[in-house]
């Protein structure tokens, strides 16, 4: 929603010592998106998410956004330094962090150029007018100073000196100018505590129990935040409040969580749920590397992360672990999948329970790391070698990883096969709020390892499932072969027999199609059959839900389908896709789910690619979708 400006406003720039001005009341809006822009070191994300936790904490619906600079270490004040987090937040269910922001908060011009166009008009621009000089306008590559012209007209401009107010709150500490500086974002981050009618006290104890070891610093980030909340409330600079009430959640405990932070903790609780010890191999890669650093916090709890030299020994290195017994998972991103097929193509021969999560990054080769894409679905469907199929799925949200990590390891675990979770930077790196599920409502994982030497075969599989038997070394008369090796049915041995590769090609691929029969059928949102159906898959689901509520608000018949499991797909998904007359699918690639479907079911799936390293906007959808129904009505 666009924030409604308030009748006159102040000039910032009054001082702490200055009467205080009246304090206006809070006006109540029912949500709102701020964005959070500097340069890498200034704190952007840890702004932001302290905007987020307070949020929560107050029970606000939410949804984040943070864009982190592709350099590791771009010059400063440069546009490619450029961080930014944006937060959505509301009092009611919301499923996307926002189109565009109605507060931009700016630490500098590099961080304005980029994000300005962003802004929604009559929006609120916090900038920091210390950092606009000439040095840092050249490296931003403007001309002239915005701030002096009409360029920002449009706009309710707040030019705040935050780096000398900063400087100035904390002149009695013993620090210099350059470590007072870096507390600049806790005063911008006040001011938008104060503006949004939100407390201090979680920020200043997160603060404090951060910095226990350098109390200097506690104190001047806690002095900053103080700074900007009191300078709004004593100078009048803003004369409207606004205040954001709770959401009306479905009762229970709630925490705010990202995507990769909910997978590691769904493949703790499926290891607590099976029995089995987990293993994570790994190398650390962009975006999928927290989930090494969150899971090497669980050894208490049976958890072993190895950080391999490579893709190639942290995928064998599992592999091994799954041979062994455990609950084995191995986490990477495209790149790291192409150098792990082979391993992956070795547990998909021995059928050895495995989870590949791959947290997407847009490509080709290095790409952009730190972007957001839906590229790798081609690859993780058929990027090995022979006859390969995969069982493969993807989360929905932040919150929906958590679910998603229990799912895959119950295929993994079930069907004895390698499994693709199939995340993207989106997901990983965004956060909402997540209802902490009950223990005893959890799936049960457990599995018994075949420990009847009578008559074993290593081969010989489960009539329902097609799982073979998972005999773990060192179990008396259970010695088997094991290897890449193409197998004879039921015995194991190596084979080069025509027919029986033949016969295990086909037996390998029916394992995957039978996990159809444990899974649920893709549901339809709105109306069963019509003109359109809007369908995705992965992060694309909050988009795509607030862009079919919007044109169903507006008179619109629109449906809306998702999907979570890609391979096998649930068996009604062609029955679904018959039903209506256009299917319009958003993916954050060049159509590779709408080449899939039209293959499988000679159905014109409407392909609307973006690839962009950016999620989509619910606006751009929601276009779309006024187009193809206002086209068939022409």
């Amino acid at each position: 929603m666009t924030i409604p400006a308030p009748a006159a406003e102040a000039e910032p720039g009054a001082t702490a010592g200055e009467a205080r001005a009246e304090r206006p009341a809070a006006e109540k809006i029912a949500e709102v998106v701020v964005r959070f822009a500097g340069d890498s070191g200034d704190g952007m994300q840890l702004t932001g998410t302290q905007f987020t936790n307070t949020s929560a904490m107050i029970g606000n619906d939410l949804s984040t956004l943070p864009d982190f600079p592709a350099e590791i270490r771009a010059p400063a004040g440069t546009l490619p330094g450029v961080s930014a987090f944006q937060v959505r937040i509301a009092d009611y269910d919301i499923h996307t962090p926002g189109d565009v922001p109605d507060v931009l908060v700016a630490m500098n011009p590099a961080a304005l150029k980029t994000n300005l166009a962003d802004l929604k008009p009559n929006g609120i621009l916090i900038v920091n007018s210390n950092e606009f000089t000439d040095r840092n306008l050249k490296k931003a590559h403007y001309e002239t100073n915005p701030l002096d012209g009409s360029g920002l007209d449009g706009f309710r401009v707040f030019k705040v000196e935050l780096t000398k107010l900063t400087r100035v709150a904390l002149e009695e500490l013993d620090l210099d100018n350059r470590s007072r500086d870096r507390s600049k974002n806790l005063f911008a981050l006040g001011m938008v505590y104060w503006m949004f009618s939100r407390p201090l006290d979680n920020t200043i104890e997160w603060l404090n129990k951060k910095f226990a070891k350098k109390p200097v610093i506690a104190e001047a980030n806690v002095k900053a935040l103080k700074a900007g909340w009191n300078y709004c409330d004593i100078t009048g600079a803003f004369q409207v409040r606004y205040d954001v009430e709770p959401a009306d959640l479905t009762p229970g405990t709630y925490r705010n969580i990202n995507g990769n932070s909910a997978l590691a903790l769904g493949l703790v609780a499926a290891s607590r749920r099976s029995g089995l010890p987990l293993f994570l191999g790994s190398y650390p890669i962009t975006p999928a590397s927290s989930v090494l650093h969150e899971l090497a916090r669980f050894k208490q709890y049976g958890v072993t992360t190895f950080q391999a030299e490579d893709e190639i020994a942290a995928v064998c290195a599992a592999v091994g672990a799954a041979f062994g017994g455990s609950l084995s998972v191995t986490t990477t991103s495209g790149p790291g999948i192409a150098l792990k097929s082979e391993g992956m193509n070795l547990a998909l021969m021995t059928e050895l329970p495995l989870v590949v999560c791959n947290i997407q990054r847009a490509g080709p080769s290095t790409g952009m790391p730190t972007k957001t894409e839906q590229t790798d679905l081609l690859q993780v469907m058929f990027g090995r070698n022979g006859e390969s199929p995969l069982p493969v799925i993807a989360p929905a949200s932040p919150a929906d990883c958590f679910d998603v990590a229990i799912e895959a390891c119950r295929m993994a675990l079930r069907y004895m096969v390698p499994v693709v979770y199939l995340s993207d930077g989106y997901l990983a790196n965004g956060s909402e709020p997540w209802k902490l599920p009950q223990v005893e409502e959890l799936p049960d994982l457990r599995i018994d390892f075949h420990s009847d030497a009578e008559d074993f075969q290593p081969y010989r599989r489960d009539p329902k499932t097609l799982a073979r038997n998972w005999a773990v070394p060192g179990t008396p008369g259970l010695e088997h072969r094991i290897g890449g090796l193409e197998k004879q049915e039921v015995t194991g041995n190596v084979s080069y027999d025509p027919e029986n590769h033949e016969r295990m090609t086909w037996l390998r691929a029916e394992k995957i199609e039978r996990i159809a029969n444990t899974i649920p059928e893709m549901e339809v949102f709105g109306e069963p059959n019509g003109k359109l159906l809007v369908l995705g898959w992965g992060s694309s689901l909050g988009a795509i839900t607030g862009a079919v509520n919007a044109a169903r608000a507006r008179g619109y018949t629109v449906s809306r389908a998702h999907l979570r499991h890609l391979s096998p797909l649930p068996k009604n998904v062609g029955q679904v896709l018959a039903s209506f007359e256009h299917v319009l699918l958003p993916e954050m690639n060049s159509g590779q789910l709408a080449l899939l479907l039209r293959a499988r079911f000679l159905k014109d799936i409407i392909s609307m690619p973006k690839v962009q390293g950016k999620p989509f906007n619910r606006s751009e959808i929601q276009d779309k979708i006024v187009e193809i129904l206002e086209g068939d009505a022409a």
